[in-house]
């Protein structure tokens, strides 16, 4: 399981996610190897974000699309797990980055795939980029740790770091597993485990219910073979462990799945998993 990109799409700050899969020493599954990141780890991320719209105070706000109240003033940060340039460089995302608890670990991974070829790295930017679009529109500020899927890294400990540096509100980490244990699916949400810090705590546990309850919601079913009831406390996971703010991983389902593969490689899959968890974070920033 799972480990920035510039997007077409105005990038917008807030929430850090952060990688399990193949990268981030997760459950082992039958994904490539893991190959580590240098140079490219610790340049600086570049943002942006898009002005939250205003009415005047003569002018009646727009209706909203929702009944519930935007959500602004908070912080988000978004952590699409692994990139695109990753396997070629395996030099550096091989190179061992601290991971907390004592631990160093390869920077990055290059993620599962499915059996006929879409990437995780893929999935993981694309959904973040509809959950910080989604969040962007209700005021809240979007930030990245990669903004382009053609790029090498970021570190485990620089991913971490941008949501520490951000002092982000919710810091999410956007994975897909690759499993080849027979009938595994369903998605899992990881904290770290046990808390080294007041955030990861009671604020990162909140958040990973939030989101497991969010995804169950919409119709997700929860993993069978990681975790207990759509929740994994992890104690190895870098981006969890040298974590400051409220931080969770999200691992959407198995690649390796024939049903949960189909979903994932389409946009309606897509959107319908960016849709649950940006309505999660949202639920949990209220």
């Amino acid at each position: 399981m799972g480990a920035v990109r510039v997007n077409p799409l105005p990038l917008l700050a807030g929430l850090v996610l952060l990688t399990a899969c193949s990268g981030g020493g997760g459950t082992p599954a039958a994904a490539p190897s893991p190959v580590a990141q240098s140079p490219a780890s610790s340049a600086p991320v570049t943002t942006s974000s898009a002005p939250v719209p205003t009415t005047s105070s003569s002018t009646p706000p727009p209706p909203s699309s929702s009944s519930e109240p935007a959500v602004t003033g908070k912080v988000v940060v978004l952590d699409p797990g692994h990139n695109g340039g990753n396997a070629s460089h395996p030099k550096d995302i091989n190179r061992s980055v601290p991971a907390g608890r004592g631990q160093m670990k390869p920077c990055n991974t290059t993620g599962t795939a499915t059996n006929a070829g879409y990437s995780e790295h893929a999935f993981n930017f694309a959904v973040a980029q509809e959950v910080g679009a989604a969040l962007a529109a209700k005021g809240i500020k979007v930030v990245y740790t990669r903004t382009n899927d053609t790029g090498v890294g970021p570190c485990v400990d620089r991913r971490a770091e941008i949501g520490n540096d951000a002092n982000a509100d919710a810091v999410v980490s956007i994975h897909a597993d690759g499993s080849t244990s027979a009938g595994a699916h369903g998605f899992h949400v990881a904290y770290s485990s046990p808390p080294l810090n007041a955030a990861q705590g009671a604020p990162s546990t909140k958040l990973a219910r939030t989101v497991r309850d969010g995804l169950r919601a919409d119709g997700f079913t929860t993993s069978t073979y990681i975790g207990s009831a759509g929740l994994s406390a992890r104690s190895d996971l870098g981006g969890l462990n040298l974590s400051t703010r409220p931080t969770v991983l999200v691992e959407c389902g198995n690649m390796r799945n024939s049903a949960e593969a189909a979903l994932m490689s389409s946009a309606a899959g897509r959107a319908k998993y960016a849709a649950a968890i940006a309505s999660a974070i949202e639920a949990y920033l209220s």
